[in-house]
């Protein structure tokens, strides 16, 4: 079925029906900078090649998407104004806004949209997948935008959010370069409701109001400062002593968060972030001949107490999830996956069985690296360490910068063991099946499949599931990936985590859609 623009206008499957609500509508006030604080920061501040924490949150209210999703899941414009799944589940049609400028001046069109979908589908590490069945991106014309699949995507309507699928300016990416090695990265120009305006590495970016915003009288603000305070209990203080006005996705202590909640003055939220299903794993590099004995991991899995991890490093700030789908995917996580069973001694038998019996107290080393984007990474990594050590196993746990650690995983490849959090996506498709599918093993490519895991089974199930439309059979396709995984053990599924928004009082509209505080804060005003 062809989907005409007539069709669009009429209401087909997922009409345009209102715009997002903004909560608060009773007068926002205009004026003001809000303080946002963050626990890391990143290479670059747009994720068109990455999933970097950073990116997620400051590069929507830069480059937005082509849809938003309220916190039902139901999408709402942004970029599009209308869209339509054609009755075979092979096109997606949009119709883009007009008179939408990019911050430099030059009109958004539907070419800029085809350039971002082909570019999120050659280099993006979840990307690689969600566009996997995009055979061409057709631009009838400058506001009309027709994604051509070779087989049907159930999910892929699901995935374009600004985090998840930013666009960005074909006048200024489409040079002949390596998307990575742009200077816009750096120094973003998109159509959303605030500019770049400056970036102190270490210390804070800048970020202004958009004039010339699409949505007007939006933004509210005049403007957003983001701190980087990598230390948890420092960014605790800065909201009692009201120099932060909000702060999202960043893990603290419970009794840190008892004490924000007894704060007359502060609110928190664990709404907005069904978007990421964050899971905490272990990832086994299985290019180290040790490693690559399934007796080895298994020994390994078997000398770890998940919920000690859960109690120690995380603070109990989550549960225990030992399968690749984390629990809050609840339409395809397996719960009859349990963990492991805590047994060192057992442990001990499997290394002497795989032949690393115990020599003068040792049996091998392991080099250990860890995500710093929550702390909590590195508190596993040392819960890690002095549980391996008393099996004889040496770790030495090397910490980096958050760009350090993403080259010496995704590019040196210098590491045996990594503690990661990654999140699962609004769906298996897109958030775990880039960990596990052997065809997203490539070296530079942030958040992938860093095992350098090869299954054909589990490739097969995974490129079934996506392109599966019924829910229960994708739903057993997924089962059935989970159960080879918790087998083969690549990577050791540790416990899905807690994510908080901080806020003032006086802080509104800032979770409305379902990306919490990866939503592009048009909406957002100080009370």
């Amino acid at each position: 079925m062809t989907i005409t623009r007539r069709a669009l206008a009429g209401a087909p499957l997922w009409p345009l029906l209102a715009a997002l609500p903004t909560g608060l509508r009773a007068a926002p006030s205009r004026g003001g900078t809000l303080k946002f604080v963050m626990a890391t920061e990143s290479a670059n501040l747009v994720p068109i090649d990455n999933t970097f924490g950073t990116t997620g949150i400051i590069g929507p209210k830069i480059n937005e998407g082509l849809l938003t999703y309220d916190l039902a899941f139901q999408p709402a414009p942004q970029l599009a104004t209308a869209w339509a799944v054609a009755a075979d589940g092979l096109s997606l049609t949009f119709n883009l806004r007009q008179g939408v400028k990019w911050h430099d001046g030059k009109p958004f069109t539907a070419a800029d949209v085809a350039f971002s979908i082909l570019t999120l589908k050659r280099v993006h590490p979840r990307g690689r997948a969600t566009f996997a069945n995009v055979e061409r991106v057709e631009t009838p014309d400058d506001h009309t935008a027709v994604i051509r699949l070779s087989k049907p995507a159930p999910y892929l309507l699901s995935a374009f959010a600004a985090s998840e699928s930013p666009i960005v300016a074909q006048h200024v990416y489409d040079d002949g370069k390596e998307i990575s090695a742009n200077p816009a990265n750096a120094a973003p120009i998109g159509t959303g409701p605030f500019v770049f305006k400056e970036w102190v590495r270490g210390s804070h970016i800048v970020l202004t109001r958009n004039p010339d915003y699409w949505d007007n009288p939006k933004p509210y603000l005049d403007g957003i400062i983001i701190r980087f305070i990598p230390d948890s209990v420092a960014r605790s203080a800065v909201f009692s002593t009201g120099e932060i006005d909000i702060g999202g996705d960043t893990p603290v202590a419970r009794s840190e968060i008892d004490a924000i909640r007894a704060n007359p003055a502060l609110t928190v939220t664990t709404d907005g972030y069904a978007y990421l299903g964050n899971q905490s794993q272990m990832v086994f590099n299985l290019d180290n001949p040790i490693l690559a004995k399934a007796e080895t991991r298994r020994a390994i899995a078997h000398a770890l107490d998940l919920k000690a991890i859960l109690d120690v490093a995380w603070y109990g700030q989550g549960v225990v999830s030992p399968t690749p789908i984390s629990p809050v995917l609840k339409a395809f996580y397996d719960p009859a996956i349990k963990p492991y069973p805590y047994d060192p001694a057992l442990a001990a038998q499997l290394l002497d069985e795989a032949g690393y019996p115990l020599q003068a107290g040792r049996r091998f080393a392991l080099r250990a690296l860890h995500n710093p984007f929550a702390d909590a990474n590195a508190r596993v990594a040392a819960y890690v360490r002095q549980a391996l050590a008393r099996l004889g196993i040496d770790v030495s746990i090397q910490s980096y910068d958050f760009a350090g650690y993403v080259k010496a995983v995704y590019t040196d490849r210098a590491f045996d063991i990594e503690i990661e959090n990654l999140g699962n996506s609004f769906d298996p498709t897109l958030g775990v099946q880039r960990v596990y599918w052997s065809k997203n093993f490539k070296i530079g490519l942030g958040f992938s499949n860093g095992a350098h895991y090869a299954n054909p089974e589990v490739d097969r199930l995974l490129e079934a599931a996506s392109v599966e439309v019924d829910e229960a059979k994708r739903r057993d396709l997924f089962v059935a990936f989970q159960r080879i995984i918790r087998a083969d053990l690549p990577v050791l599924n540790l416990l899905s985590n807690n994510s908080y928004t901080v806020a003032k009082k006086t802080v509104r509209g800032h979770t409305m859609t379902i990306d919490g505080p990866r939503a592009n804060f048009a909406e957002v005003y100080l009370a």
